[in-house]
């Protein structure tokens, strides 16, 4: 992939969450942006640049949004559910994968070339994992829109550097990055990566040149987010 000049327009979803937050501080340092539109159920506080619109909206009602994308040339989707176990399928599958597909849907309705999607290392439409397999099932209806690039980034663990979500989440962070070491070769993709490098990298990407869909993993993250 190589750097492009040309500015971009981008509609965001997602940007209040861990990921979400880091793509959008890389986008505030940006002179690339011709416009930033951030949709979510609430505005984030504390932004001063001129060239950022921010609109509350009901993440499930895509009537709601659909006029803020026009004009996009990138749509980008941070949108997750953080602990999935704490909630019902049926409430997983509405968040991560109905309105994550209502959003697309409405940018290639209204004109948008390139689409990311933060998303899962080892998903699968075939999965026997509900969680791989929703994601995968999410992969497979985006292809079928046909966005001219289609950027899918696959992580492992998302190293933060507070912990969001318990003792779990604590041990995991705490183990994790130890294991770096014994995952070579194919295993690469495995390895954690850190939430400012992953937000990072999303926001990079729009910067590239690219064209189809491509999986982006861990060694894809550390070079573009440089």
């Amino acid at each position: 992939m190589n750097n492009t000049n040309e500015n971009k327009s981008v509609v965001m979803l997602g940007a209040s969450g861990a990921v979400g937050t880091q793509a959008l501080n890389r986008f505030l340092k940006s002179k690339q942006l011709t416009s930033l539109i951030l949709l979510g159920r609430r505005s984030i506080d504390a932004i001063q640049a001129d060239f950022v619109q921010q609109h509350e909206i009901n993440i499930f009602d895509p009537a709601t949004y659909e006029s803020f994308v026009k004009n996009a040339s990138v749509g980008i989707c941070t949108l997750g559910v953080g602990e999935p176990s704490k909630m019902s399928k049926e409430e997983f599958l509405k968040i991560d994968k109905q309105a994550v597909l209502d959003f697309a849907r409405i940018c290639k309705k209204n004109g948008v070339q390139h689409f990311e999607l933060l998303s899962s290392v080892g998903i699968s439409a075939t999965s026997s994992n509900f969680f791989l397999r929703t994601k995968g099932e999410l992969v497979a209806e985006l292809e079928k829109l046909h966005f001219d690039r289609l950027s899918i980034f696959q992580p492992s663990m998302i190293l933060t550097p507070t912990n969001r979500y318990g003792l779990s989440q604590a041990i995991v962070l705490k183990v994790w990055p130890k294991l770096n070491f014994i995952l070579q070769g194919k295993w690469r993709k495995y390895r954690g990566i850190a939430v400012e490098k992953l937000g990072t990298a999303i926001a990079n990407n729009i910067f590239t040149t690219g064209k189809g869909l491509e999986i982006l993993q861990y060694d894809d993250f550390n070079k573009i987010s440089n």
